[in-house]
């Protein structure tokens, strides 16, 4: 029986006096890939801050397996450019690793010989990716990404999630993603939670002509939509209820 690397049980979040999360009951267990979708301002982030640790929730337990490793792509990294900083010295930052291992980390993302470049001069592509090779350095047992490919074109996207399968193949961690890449997510994914304050379905991702519930919760049209998975819904979502994303 494969062991869970981290469960949530009735998870709860108020942010100053707003109900952000709400009985939320979650765990992944290792090599599993899991998208959290969900409209804006559904509690993504602030469900993902819980679990890594960088935001205490106001109720409910969140447990880890003992020495668990967790690795974090944020959506995007904020530099000041007056401020330098080379590519090796931020995968310093990840704690002590030889060179080596921080250039192979480099080359298995596509930055060979991006070593010596300020980290502000990166493309948005290439700046993803050295995220994405400072949060591999520690070999994690769960990767951990807040919509990591936003902003970036469609062959950036494509390529960065690439890198992601070959990452997890490689050291066999989780996978634990936001996203509205909904193409990867139905391809790729091994369970996808639809969020929006409280877990309102999970399940397999199933691509669907019609979805009426996924339609309604994302202000989609009645043509051509596509579902990540079939689900019955009994009830209704107030988005504006839970107003941090």
């Amino acid at each position: 029986m494969t062991v869970s690397l981290l469960q949530a049980k009735d998870l709860s979040l108020t942010l100053n006096g707003r109900r952000v999360l709400q009985d939320i009951n979650f765990s992944i267990k290792t090599g599993e890939i899991v998208t959290v979708v969900g409209p804006n301002g559904s509690g993504k982030t602030s469900f993902l801050r819980c679990l890594i640790g960088a935001q205490a929730p106001t109720s409910g337990e969140i447990s880890r397996k003992a020495g668990l490793s967790i690795g974090y792509v944020p959506q995007k990294l904020h530099l000041d450019r007056a401020f330098p900083m080379t590519v090796a010295r931020f995968l310093r930052l990840a704690g002590k690793s030889p060179r080596a291992i921080r250039l192979e980390a480099l080359q298995n993302v596509g930055l060979e010989g991006c070593e010596n470049q300020q980290m502000a001069d990166l493309s948005g592509g290439q700046l993803q990716r050295a995220l994405l090779a400072q949060a591999l350095l520690g070999d994690p047992d769960i990767l951990v990404m807040d919509e990591a490919t936003r902003g970036l074109d469609q062959p950036a996207v494509a390529g960065f999630y690439r890198l992601i399968d070959q990452a997890r193949q490689s050291i066999g961690c989780a996978v634990l993603m936001v996203s509205h890449d909904l193409h990867v997510v139905m391809s790729a994914s091994d369970r996808v939670i639809c969020l929006n304050g409280h877990v309102c379905c999970e399940g397999s991702p199933t691509v669907v002509s019609e979805a009426p519930e996924y339609r309604r919760l994302f202000g989609l049209g009645t043509e051509g939509a596509l579902a990540l998975y079939q689900h019955d819904h009994d009830h209704d979502h107030d988005h504006s209820e839970h107003p941090h994303d």
